[in-house]
């Protein structure tokens, strides 16, 4: 049964218990129905470090638009919801939180800490959640995975034991990114590398043989205490003599010896370089080479895992590694060996986590072994079994990084997360398994693995792999799309690729749908340090889910970025405010007619049994929003969609159709009242539908109260294109009419005549059937023109005074004696003349271009053609108006 809406839009009100409702109807489940084709999106889990941002509202939006679209077109769909542990992020977090209360990790121990970040997690996954609510997002809460799930850790350790028993996962002693803030390593992606202000110190070195002194050049002066070697280039005649010869280290008296090596550049610097393996990748390298050729030289780690000097730091341990440079750098002053210091600005790593400079540090990791995990990856993508990028361009960017991928560092000195399914005991004996070795004295890896570990394997398991039997792993494995932006394309959509492909032999995901950043007004990364952050639920407060996902829907084309702004957010809110307004007078004026009664009169629109010209003209621009809007939806074109939508519903719909619609319901044919209420219903529960994805909070409100379905419109069917509807004479005719309204009505500002004043209209047209049609629905005319006499004929002469409106097939006469003057009259049809010139230029370029005429479809060139025979009526028959005046004047 239907009821009045509300005389005001407030999306408080609409929303308020609405997912509540939808949770309980279970309308978000997959329908169970397996006759039905699949489709399935897993969530990107978000960080269960704090609320969520803009950036994840978008994400979510539009994978819900995604989501609810299929489930209405009658796809069985499965939109499952899960958050990521993120270690780093999540430790850093909950260690800072204890710092505040005097306390740290270690204090507590191990067991008790892990109970504390556990709290945390339940606190900030509730927090998401009732965000994910408040954006009304169709998740199947049932199926809703943690990756510390015992389900997840299974998979876990079933693919480290595997990768491991491959020969693709290592442990071994390598430079690696270290976090000292966090103490952990950190792989290649996830240092930000910054532009910082920086020196090169030139120092000297003593020949050991007291012949002279070499001069090095370093960056970081701090790390001279654990010098093992100089090198030469070999070709350098300069040093040729010293070459076999050492040089004492400074502080530590350490005689190193000067060897020879092609990563001495002769034109960079001095051309002699110091060596320091632990704390430096290329320098690990050169003595790996250096010690292949009988060398013996050690690697001296001269700092602990804070970024303090140790023991072998001589008297600067204790020290911070940048207290310690300033040190080394005053005393190497004082016993005069600093020959001068260059400032210069130099990129250096940070800690995408916590900020920190990166220190290269040698240590005991373990590693995943790239290469032929990156080659399948990027062979898969010419098969058919590819990764499908939307924008495309996004795969090169994919293949580009496969191929120049590092071995990836998985260990993490953390507590949270998976612990390494490693086991060592005291004989050095070491065990790799799912579970524990049997027997006692084995102690298991204190390491976490890294995070991306784990959530690279989020596609599949959390279906419930490496169970292949699982339900919905053969239900919904591999899933549909995925919906992320691109700055972790790196992070996590490669490693999900390469290790779906490795695992399951599947793609994870047939689509990526990439997308952009959300930006400022001023186009500036939203952040903490500027300020500029936009809290979702602050919009949702002001505005409503629906305008801010409306807003999000239509931002921009497929991995560009948006920028938000609040005049976007009003004019979100002012369209659905306008729908709200529409739907409020369709149903005042609904009366009695039922839903049986509408579904008969649109069809007897549609089989010109029933019905106007505008009714079936407004049946055919609905089919050309479905096409367009469907086909938008399809390639992830959400603005395009969006902008169909948006000109239907406001300019067709809302601005001449329900206008149009007042000729009849003002009149007093009872039956045909009926079935004008008939199409207007019709065409608002189809427009509900096709908005109800992108809006679904206040398109349900409306639909319940338009009363034209039962149960939900979550589950309702989507619009589909009928070809019934299709009549492209009522189009031609409408259209025409429209132009003659608007025509009339520009005329009538242009020199201040009131719509309310009556005016004399002429309107000629050459074409029958044109005349016959205004003829036959000159009511219209009337009530939008308010014409004090009204002519509509074949041969009308033009008057002497009067404007002139040049359209397809019409001349449009306006005898306002009085208000026009003739030379003002010819100055206003020569501009009309340019732009018919204009737009004939513009049509015939394209038509004389051959490349254009060979490559596009007959209808397209067909149209163009169309276009240009149009214009050049136009532009003669204004050509000949302007003659005709200029005879007057």
């Amino acid at each position: 049964m239907t009821k009045e809406l509300s005389t005001k839009f407030d999306p408080t009100e609409v929303e308020a218990g609405r997912y509540d409702k939808w949770l309980a109807a279970g309308v978000f489940k997959p329908s169970g129905d397996l006759t039905a084709e699949p489709y399935s999106i897993v969530i990107p889990p978000p960080n269960v470090t704090g609320k969520l941002h803009l950036g994840h509202a978008w994400d979510t939006t539009l994978q819900d638009i995604i989501i609810r679209a299929k489930r209405m077109q009658g796809y069985d769909t499965l939109w499952l919801p899960g958050m990521d542990h993120a270690g780093i992020a999540t430790q850093a977090k909950v260690e800072e939180r204890l710092r505040e209360d005097g306390i740290s990790r270690y204090d507590l121990g191990r067991e008790k800490f892990l109970d504390k970040v556990w709290e945390w997690k339940d606190e900030y996954a509730g927090t998401i959640k009732s965000q994910w609510n408040k954006m009304g997002l169709s998740l199947d809460y049932s199926r809703e995975r943690f990756t510390l799930d015992d389900g997840l850790s299974k998979a876990v350790k079933k693919v480290f034991v595997k990768l491991y028993e491959k020969g693709f996962i290592y442990r071994g002693e390598f430079i690696i990114n270290w976090d000292p803030a966090a103490r952990t390593a950190l792989s290649d992606i996830e240092v930000i590398h910054k532009d910082v202000e920086g020196a090169f110190y030139h120092i000297t070195y003593p020949l050991t043989d007291g012949s002279g002194m070499v001069e090095i050049a370093t960056t970081r002066p701090e790390t001279l205490l654990g010098d093992v070697a100089v090198i030469v280039n070999a070709k350098d005649e300069r040093y040729a003599d010293i070459i076999g010869k050492t040089v004492m280290v400074p502080f530590v008296n350490r005689e190193i010896p000067v060897l020879t090596d092609d990563h001495a550049d002769m034109t960079k610097g001095t051309g002699v370089v110091k060596i320091t393996p632990a704390h430096d990748p290329n320098d690990f390298d050169v003595v790996e080479r250096l010690n292949a050729q009988g060398h013996a030289l050690p690697m001296i780690n001269v700092m602990n895992d804070d970024g303090t000097m140790n023991e072998l730091a001589a008297d600067f341990a204790d020290m911070d590694r940048f207290e310690a440079r300033k040190a080394i750098i005053s005393q190497l002053d004082s016993m005069g060996q600093l020959v001068k210091i260059e400032k210069m600005i130099h990129s250096v790593g940070h800690s995408e986590r916590s900020g920190a400079v990166v220190e290269p540090r040698l240590s005991t990791q373990w590693f995943v072994k790239m290469d032929e995990l990156a080659k399948n990856a990027i062979a898969n993508q010419q098969t058919e079994n590819a990764v499908e990028f939307f924008p495309p361009r996004f795969n090169d960017t994919f293949t580009q990084w496969m191929e120049n991928v590092h071995d990836w560092v998985i260990s993490r000195q953390l507590w949270w997360g998976h612990q390494i399914p490693a086991w060592y005991n005291v004989d050095g004996q070491m065990y790799v398994g799912e579970t524990a070795p049997e027997g006692d004295g084995w102690t298991q890896d204190n390491d976490v693995l890294d995070t991306w570990f784990s959530s690279a394997l989020w596609p599949f398991s959390t279906m419930g792999w490496p169970d292949e039997d699982a339900v919905d792993f053969k239900r919904y494995f591999p899933t549909s799309t995925l919906v992320t932006g691109y700055d972790i394309i790196f992070f996590w959509v490669s490693r999900m690729i390469f290790q779906s492909l490795e695992f399951t032999e599947e793609r994870p995901f047939k689509n990526v749908l990439i997308h952009g950043l959300i930006r400022d007004e001023e186009g500036r990364k939203m952040s903490k340090s500027l300020g500029n952050g936009i809290d979702p639920m602050d919009v949702i407060e002001k505005y409503g889910a629906d305008a801010l996902r409306w807003f999000l829907s239509n931002g921009s084309a497929p991995g560009q970025d948006v920028r938000f702004s609040y005049e976007k957010m009003d004019a979100a809110w002012n369209f659905i405010n306008k729908i709200w307004n529409i739907s409020r007078y369709i149903i005042m004026n609904k009366e009695t007619v039922t839903a049986t009664d509408i579904l008969a009169n649109v069809d007897k629109v549609a089989a010109k049994t029933a019905g106007n010209v505008t009714d079936r003209w407004i049946l055919t621009k609905l089919n050309e929003t479905i096409e367009n809007v469907t086909k938008n939806f399809e390639k992830f074109e959400f603005g395009e969609a969006g902008r169909a939508l948006y000109n239907f519903i406001w300019e067709e719909f809302a601005n001449w159709y329900v206008e149009l619609t007042k000729e009849v319901l003002y009149g007093q044919d009872e039956a045909e009242k009926d079935v004008t209420r008939s199409v207007l219903v019709y065409v608002l529960d189809q427009i509900l539908r096709l908005l109800h994805p992108i809006m679904p909070f206040v398109t349900e409100e409306i639909s319940e109260n338009l009363g034209l379905i039962t149960g939900s419109l979550v589950t309702a069917a989507y619009p589909v294109v009928r070809p019934e509807f299709t009549d492209t004479a009522a189009v031609r005719g409408v259209e025409t009419l429209k132009d003659i309204i608007k025509s009339v009505r520009n005329s009538r500002a242009e020199v201040n005549t009131a719509p309310s004043k009556a005016i004399p209209i002429l309107i000629k047209t050459e074409n029958p059937e044109i005349e016959a049609f205004l003829k036959a629905n000159d009511a219209y005319l009337t009530r939008f023109t308010n014409p004090e006499t009204l002519v509509i004929a074949t041969d009308i002469d033009a008057p002497s005074q009067a404007m002139t409106a040049i359209l397809s097939d019409v001349e449009i006469y306006l005898p306002l004696a009085g208000l026009i003057n003739i030379s003002d009259e010819i100055t206003r049809l020569t501009k009309e003349l340019a732009k018919w010139q204009k737009e004939l230029d513009m049509v015939t370029r394209k038509l004389s271009n051959e490349k254009f005429v060979a490559n596009a479809k007959a209808e397209v060139v067909d149209k163009e053609k169309a276009k240009q025979a149009d214009y050049q009526a136009k532009y003669e028959t204004t050509q000949v108006r302007i003659t005709e005046l200029e005879t007057l004047s």
